[in-house]
């Protein structure tokens, strides 16, 4: 009698890979912290605030791109719409950034000052518990995960897939973003919010204030990382991956793709979310430009470049693509969107795996002609056999 062997659970990490894990961690919550406000400036060692914000920022976005792998990478589902995500959880925040202001606005007014300006009288009911820290760390996840839940049942009961999901999203982003431009949401219109001074009654412009968002956002990317590797090594992801290769021959199993699908697409939308409420205060302003449809794509390309189906990889491209970026807006700001371009043509033709499958491909060739060359050296020489 033949006896079915099942596949044995994968680690979550391993051994080297927790300690990786351990390095990033102790860098994040120890190092970063030292190097900036222990380490005199003029010090070469010294970690300059500027660095801080553009590696909290980055760092933000790498939590977007490992969203964006779960569900492209890992269910084979092209999102062209986690920028509104993103942004609605950013908006979020905002709103209760606007709040800690108080009464210190333009305006002495217990009101925002764009509510001021239009002559509003009292706050819209979709401000009714911006003023509640605890409530607003719940909406963070709750808006953004409602809006992804209520699309995605609708668009996955109907089937749509492949390019006309891409397309929908993308709609659904320009939508909100042209909604949002509106005065009369009461979110601020084209400038959206900005002045935030306040965040749990603490100065938010200190340099103490910007290491703790910077640590909290490390320490978040890494959580989520690690969900991520939970994840995607159970059998739920093990079904989500099925999905991706032959999602017919899932139905055929007795599996309901659907109700997997519209999980990992909500749990994906919470990720960005959670993302777009630490890159407020870091940044300082949020404003509906954030849902353009230009940075959804944006998102795609950092998984593309990283390498999707590899959760590292994305990470990766996110600091690769926005460090370059960074440097290129101010070194040669005319041609940063033809750098993109054409790397986002040359990741495709070339490198399909992104950066994380070329290390693969250049790694064993390594370890091979290491191999060789130590096998010449043991080799007897004939000089010595006579």
């Amino acid at each position: 009698m033949s006896h079915i062997t099942l596949p044995t659970k994968s680690p979550v990490l391993t051994g080297k890979g927790w300690s990786a894990f351990i390095i990033a961690l102790i860098v994040v919550g120890a190092v970063a912290p030292l190097l900036n406000l222990m380490v005199p400036e003029h010090s070469f060692f010294h970690l300059s605030d500027y660095a801080v914000g553009l590696i909290g920022k980055i760092m933000c976005y790498a939590i977007l791109a490992l969203a964006m792998d779960l569900i492209w990478g890992y269910t084979g589902i092209l999102s062209l719409g986690h920028g509104l995500f993103f942004a609605l959880g950013g908006y979020v925040m905002g709103m209760y950034l606007m709040r800690q202001i108080g009464a210190d606005g333009n305006y002495k007014s217990d009101l925002p000052d764009f509510m001021v300006f239009l002559d509003w009288k009292t706050l819209p009911w979709h401000w009714t518990f911006s003023d509640s820290f605890i409530a607003t760390l719940f909406l963070v996840v709750a808006v953004p995960g409602a809006v992804a839940f209520l699309f995605g049942y609708f668009a996955f009961r109907s089937r749509i897939k492949g390019v006309y999901f891409s397309i929908i999203t993308q709609a659904m982003t320009f939508a909100a973003m042209l909604l949002f431009f509106r005065n009369e949401t009461g979110v601020g219109g084209n400038n959206g919010f900005t002045d935030f001074k306040r965040i749990l009654n603490i100065p938010i412009a200190t340099q103490e204030m910007r290491m703790t968002l910077f640590v909290m956002t490390g320490v978040t990317l890494l959580g989520f990382f690690l969900f991520a590797r939970w994840l995607v090594n159970s059998k739920f992801g093990r079904v989500l991956q099925a999905v991706r290769d032959a999602e017919t021959r899932v139905m055929f199993s007795g599996y309901n793709p659907i109700g997997y699908k519209l999980t990992i697409w909500t749990i994906s939308a919470m990720m960005c979310g959670v993302a777009g409420a630490l890159y407020v205060p870091q940044v300082g302003i949020i404003n509906p430009s954030e849902m353009s449809p230009a940075n959804s794509i944006e998102i795609a390309i950092w998984a593309a470049v990283g390498g999707r189906a590899s959760l590292i990889g994305p990470i990766i491209g996110a600091f690769i693509v926005n460090g370059a970026k960074s440097w290129l807006t101010v070194a040669y700001p005319e041609f940063w969107l033809y750098f993109l371009g054409a790397l986002f043509i040359g990741v495709t033709l070339f490198l399909p795996n992104g950066v994380v499958g070329l290390v693969k491909k250049v790694m064993p060739f390594f370890k091979k002609d290491r191999a060789s060359t130590v096998a010449k050296k043991s080799e007897p020489n004939a000089s010595d056999e006579k």
